[in-house]
């Protein structure tokens, strides 16, 4: 019986940080990508966008919010190369949500890395840690730095759901 609540545990835990919110990146997918923001400076030497003032950006049923988000194109101009966001950052996608202070998304790497403070929770369920990094291809994360932090309620009625 224990061996079972644990296991509940285990799974609840994992898939909290393999379906949280930075799931689904703003680049990932064929859904167009919406933001609004109070400034938008577009550098085309440079090769960026940079969206500064209560930005919120949306894509599907997935919603960032920051105070600055800076996209970064590669050489042809088209495709993304990353995506960075500075200051109070929240994703929130269904009931989950992901907090920190700064988020990369690397489309390259196929990765997100959330950091300042990172959480993760859908419900009560929570996850802290220095470092969370969300593997996008690969469907997998890795919490990193100092302690991980899980308060996981397997009894939850959405602990561990799909949306």
């Amino acid at each position: 019986m224990k061996a079972m609540k644990r296991m509940a545990a285990v799974t609840a835990l994992l898939t909290l940080l393999a379906q949280s919110g930075l799931a689904a990146a703003p680049t990932h997918g064929k859904e167009p990508l919406k933001i609004k923001s109070n400034e938008l400076h577009a550098d085309n030497e440079k090769k960026t966008a940079t969206f500064e003032g209560s930005v919120v950006a949306r894509q599907g049923d997935l919603t960032l919010y920051t105070d600055k988000l800076v996209i970064s194109y590669g050489e042809s101009g088209k495709d993304l190369s990353k995506v960075e966001a500075f200051g109070h950052v929240r994703i929130v996608q269904g009931d989950r949500e992901a907090v920190g202070a700064h988020a990369v998304y690397d489309n390259k790497g196929g990765r997100i890395v959330l950091d300042g403070s990172p959480r993760v929770m859908q419900g009560k369920n929570l996850i802290t840690g220095k470092e969370i990094t969300y593997y996008v291809d690969e469907q997998r994360s890795v919490v990193t730095g100092g302690r991980v932090e899980a308060t996981i309620y397997p009894g939850e009625k959405d602990a561990g759901a799909k949306p």
